[in-house]
């Protein structure tokens, strides 16, 4: 009997939950017919069994009589992605990621953890939780040194010439600490070591970084509970330590083969600055005021984040949200929880999604929205930087747009679409130390009735606003 690992297992368990079709390409079973080890092979093709051939599968209009056996089985799997013939593909092969990620689709293409995570957002939303994220000293992680997550880092740091666990050991004793998150049975399965910097030389070319500067030593997220925004969560550690300790640049260098962090970095605003050894130096700049730099709003937000435009060409609306929609998309203002600590309430990620269906299609890329919870508590709660705003009808492409990032279940999804709706992605901003109730706003003038759908507001109003979230 064929074992699935358990991330496999419920991936194909939430596929027949969900009624969705697993293919298997017919340039899969050719890749897997070259593999010289017969135990291998034959253990690989019973898996292949378990799901449904692609038929009539187009061949790749890139592949030439010099195309190696591998890319052009490669080509032909992406090309059936490129045609539609599929809405996703879910591989391990990291050279089929990069080829994506090149051609453009990417965001199509999965691993096993993160399509698990995918298909437990749409049929198991309940059972999503963003982990905690824990700042621990390093020395109260030396006892687990031993465990998996640690094992992947010392095969890539240990050298005849250095050791991961001697270096690990030599800064905590200097005090040194770690964003860290946990799987359900408390084991690390993800690391972020972290450290202060002044002037830093950070790469091979001896450019120096001016003042205090963050140092992301370590940044590792275990298979388990990849794909489940740990990264982003990190992330959203790192910017508000920056913010506080006024650190004007991070850093960080990585291998060019983690595209995954690659990625991310990124999308949040890193920018390569040279080698440093065989590693690629990143650097996000993190000034403590708002640059004042003429870039279009959505940009300035990535590069800049948290910072955002908040000038007069860019607009600014109130989006009215329900008490229960919006306890999913920001579970860590419930119970005033926190990014850090030991509730089981988690810190939400960066970036969302939100789905209404207000008439309005004034809503563009960069502009402001202010999230207005109705309800119980009838305040303005949160701020965010819209990335897309978009008319769909079909549940299927939007389950595509939002499957990063969804907190909706593919019920709700289809429920909606009886009529047209209003997709939003979005980042998250910040929330207000002081919720604007709608008593205030009335007293502002910057409503006159009930918010009830998306509304635009002036820039004098969104002015009064951070006045009045400031307390």
């Amino acid at each position: 009997m064929l074992v699935l690992e358990p991330s496999l297992a419920n991936f194909v368990r939430l596929a027949g939950v969900g009624g969705h079709q697993l293919l298997y390409h017919p340039a899969s079973k050719t890749d897997i017919d070259r593999d010289k080890n017969t135990q291998r092979r034959a253990r690989t093709l019973a898996r292949l069994q378990q799901y449904t051939k692609l038929e009539g599968a187009p061949a790749s209009p890139r592949n030439t009589a010099q195309t190696s056996a591998n890319d052009a089985c490669d080509n032909d799997i992406l090309h059936a992605l490129e045609c539609s013939a599929v809405h996703a593909l879910v591989t391990e092969d990291k050279e089929i990621h990069t080829k994506a990620r090149q051609a453009g689709f990417g965001h199509q293409v999965y691993n096993i953890q993160t399509a698990e995570d995918w298909l437990r957002r749409l049929h198991e939303p309940a059972e999503v939780h963003l982990p905690n994220i824990e700042d621990v000293p390093m020395y109260s992680l030396t006892n687990q040194l031993n465990s998996t997550l640690f094992d992947s880092l010392r095969a890539s740091y240990d050298t005849p010439q250095r050791s991961f666990d001697a270096w690990f050991r030599e800064k905590a004793r200097t005090g040194r600490n770690a964003w860290i998150a946990r799987v359900d049975q408390g084991a690390v399965e993800a690391i972020c070591i972290y450290a202060l910097q002044t002037d830093e030389v950070i790469n091979d070319a001896k450019d120096r970084l001016q003042g205090l500067s963050l140092k992301l030593c370590t940044f590792k997220v275990g298979e388990q509970i990849r794909g489940r925004k740990i990264g982003e969560l990190f992330l959203k550690a790192a910017f508000r330590f920056a913010t506080d300790s006024r650190c004007e640049n991070i850093f960080v260098h990585t291998s060019d083969d983690q595209f995954y962090l690659l990625d991310l970095l990124r999308d949040f605003g890193f920018e390569k600055r040279g080698m440093y050894g065989t590693d690629i130096m990143l650097v996000k700049a993190h000034p403590s005021s708002p640059p004042n730099v003429d870039i279009p709003a959505i940009d300035y937000a990535r590069l800049y984040f948290p910072h955002y435009r908040k000038d007069f060409t860019v607009r600014k609306f109130l989006v009215p949200i329900q008490p229960q929609y919006h306890q999913i998309l920001f579970p860590d203002l419930a119970r005033q929880a926190q990014l850090f600590g030991s509730s089981s309430v988690a810190g939400n990620a960066i970036k969302q999604a939100y789905l209404c269906k207000a008439p309005t299609n004034q809503v563009q890329p960069g502009d402001i929205v202010l999230f207005y919870r109705t309800g119980d508590e009838r305040a303005v709660t949160t701020i965010g930087i819209v990335e897309r705003y978009e008319v769909h009808e079909n549940a299927t492409n939007i389950i595509q747009i939002v499957s990063r990032r969804t907190v909706y279940s593919q019920k709700d999804i289809e429920a909606m679409t009886s009529t047209p709706i209003k997709v939003m992605l979005f980042r998250v901003a910040g929330h207000f130390q002081s919720p604007i109730s709608y008593s205030s706003l009335r007293q502002e003038n910057v409503v006159s009735g009930a918010i009830q759908s998306i509304t635009k507001i002036s820039d004098d109003s969104f002015s009064r606003l951070l006045r009045l979230s400031q307390g």
